[in-house]
């Protein structure tokens, strides 16, 4: 007397051979269900070709190990699914919506297997012991196959990204360095329009751990939430990337907003440019962009965001800060000590020149009281060695270089 193990082994072959008798039209409709769900799956003839031959390849593969009784240890993805697979990475296609097809077309299968047990009007115990086992090994198949699936997306779109990144590094370095080039070239090399207005940032990290993908979508993100304008950006290194928003009218730049997505993430710094129009101003809010992020360098990056239109003037002399270590030191004399409260009196000499002397508006923006500023003024009187009014030019320009340059050094 057969086993009932002997009895589903049987009901799995009968079934497996009216499946793949049915392989053609049922894949075919498998495709439509695919094309008409996930919106990933709409395209050209050449990749729609590739999409059947993986979708055939998987089922056909299924087909086989509930005929032959192929050992999920010895499945392998199928040469057609892993090259669509590539392609859909190199179109830069959702990765879930992949992963959606395989498991709509899991359920599909199995629907199909169920339809044909039915046929074969099975005792119930014996028709549920084969649609289990079908549902089982159906599950087991895609499990497997979509760890590898994934494994292919994620290196293919990596070596992508990386070959696109770098001809679009090369492009915009052309277009920022080469001085002769004219505008419908340098659009033409980068695809986009240069005729607006841009603004331009530097993004990079101080965690090891942050992965470039990351580091680049918190800048664009950043950049998209400050400005409302379409964004192009492009990895330089590991940690370090380039992001410009552009407008065909005039941008502007909500700071507040900027912050707000960089919160998300402390240890990502963005160093932006100020807003310019035109060829020459897309090279030169970069070029801003660059002072900027090497004054937030030298500051020890104090700050997780540094504005150009902040640090213009220490973005000057930043290559310079030996000189201007020196210059600041025979200025502010006894003022440029290290320690917190010298520190703590340049600070406040500073907003009390920039209130234009004004007691009472450094206390409020320092939030002291105004015998506070008072006490503080005259102890940076003693260490100057003259009043605050003499050379008071020079004196605020030091003080500033010297907040936003981290000096003096420690």
């Amino acid at each position: 007397m057969a086993s009932m193990s002997d009895n589903v082994e049987g009901i799995v072959h009968t079934v497996a051979a009216s499946l793949k008798a049915r392989l053609t039209t049922r894949t075919g409709a498998m495709v439509s269900m695919f094309v008409d769900a996930i919106p990933e799956f709409h395209h050209d003839d050449e990749v729609e070709q590739l999409m059947i031959a993986s979708t055939s390849s998987n089922v056909t593969a299924i087909v086989d190990m509930l005929a032959l009784g192929i050992s999920l240890d010895d499945i392998t993805v199928p040469p057609a699914a892993v090259e669509y697979a590539r392609r859909f990475a190199q179109h830069d296609l959702s990765l879930e919506g992949l992963l959606r097809a395989y498991r709509l077309g899991e359920h599909m299968f199995v629907q199909w297997a169920i339809t044909d047990i039915g046929e074969l009007d099975l005792p119930t115990p014996g028709a549920l012991a084969a649609t289990s086992h079908i549902a089982l090994i159906t599950n087991g198949y895609i499990d497997r196959v979509i760890e590898d699936i994934i494994d292919i997306y994620e290196d293919e779109r990596r070596r992508w990204d990386a070959r696109s990144d770098a001809a679009r590094a090369a492009a915009l370095k052309a277009v920022l360095e080469t001085p002769d080039i004219d505008v419908r070239a340098a659009e033409q090399m980068l695809s986009t329009s240069l005729r607006g207005w841009n603004v331009a940032a530097l993004v990079w990290c101080t965690d090891s751990a942050v992965r470039l993908p990351h580091l680049l979508r918190i800048g664009t993100n950043a950049m998209k939430a400050a400005t409302g304008a379409s964004t192009m950006s492009v990895s330089v290194d590991d940690q370090h990337g380039w992001v410009w928003a552009s407008s065909a009218g005039r941008l502007a730049l909500d700071a507040r907003a900027l912050a707000d997505v960089l919160a998300e993430d402390p240890g990502v710094h963005l160093a932006v440019g100020r807003i310019a129009s035109g060829l020459a101003g897309f090279r030169r809010t970069f070029r801003q962009a660059e002072a900027a992020r090497t004054v937030a360098l030298a500051n020890r990056q104090r700050n997780q965001v540094t504005f150009h239109s902040d640090v213009g003037l220490a973005g000057l002399v930043v290559d310079r800060l030996p000189d201007v270590d020196a210059w600041a030191q025979q200025l502010l004399g006894g003022l440029m000590g290290k320690d917190d409260t010298s520190a703590r009196l340049r600070e406040t000499l500073r907003e009390f020149l920039d209130s234009q002397g004004s007691y009472t508006d450094t206390a409020a923006r320092m939030h002291v009281h105004k015998n506070t500023v008072h006490y503080r003024v005259r102890q940076a009187e003693e260490q100057l060695g003259r009043s605050v009014h003499q050379n008071r030019l020079e004196t605020e320009v030091a003080l500033l270089l010297c907040e936003q340059l981290g000096l003096p050094g420690g």
